[in-house]
């Protein structure tokens, strides 16, 4: 009996960590969260495959769907064209606002940006850009889902 039970605890253990691998397992992501009545979405991209998952607004969705090579050069073109990795964040506290984290792990836009503390004024223009980029992508695969 110890021994089955040890191995169903292994086994809870071992899908639980595998689960967490795609929010870690990612070139580029984008979220967006919190507010009064709080959202989650969350979009990573790996290679060509992306998962999407949305949470509020009592909706609840959850998808995955490919990029093509024409999306992901146009993404990277967008990153490029308004220098991510050069965005300036402000540090001042905001609370209970919806706050967008974009990350992208590769290439030479490599960065981890978010509004939370909102984005100084020079690079507010640069911001907006990148994310509609990504709310353009959201909204041309994740549509048909809902």
């Amino acid at each position: 009996m110890k021994k089955l039970i040890v191995v169903l605890l292994l086994i809870m253990i071992t899908v639980s960590c595998s689960s967490q691998k795609a929010y870690s397992d990612f070139d580029i992501s984008y979220s967006k969260s919190g507010g009064y009545a709080p959202i989650y979405e969350n979009l990573l991209i790996k290679g060509s495959d992306v998962q999407y998952s949305f949470e509020g607004q009592e909706k609840k969705i959850k998808t995955t769907f490919q990029l093509s090579n024409e999306e992901i050069l146009n993404l990277n073109q967008v990153l490029n064209e308004n220098n991510f990795r050069h965005i300036a964040e402000d540090h001042k506290k905001i609370y209970d606002r919806v706050a967008i984290a974009i990350n992208v792990k590769k290439g030479k836009n490599s960065a981890n940006k978010t509004d939370a503390s909102m984005i100084m004024p020079q690079s507010k223009k640069n911001w907006d850009q990148v994310v509609n980029a990504f709310q353009n992508i959201i909204n041309k695969n994740v549509k048909n889902t809902q």
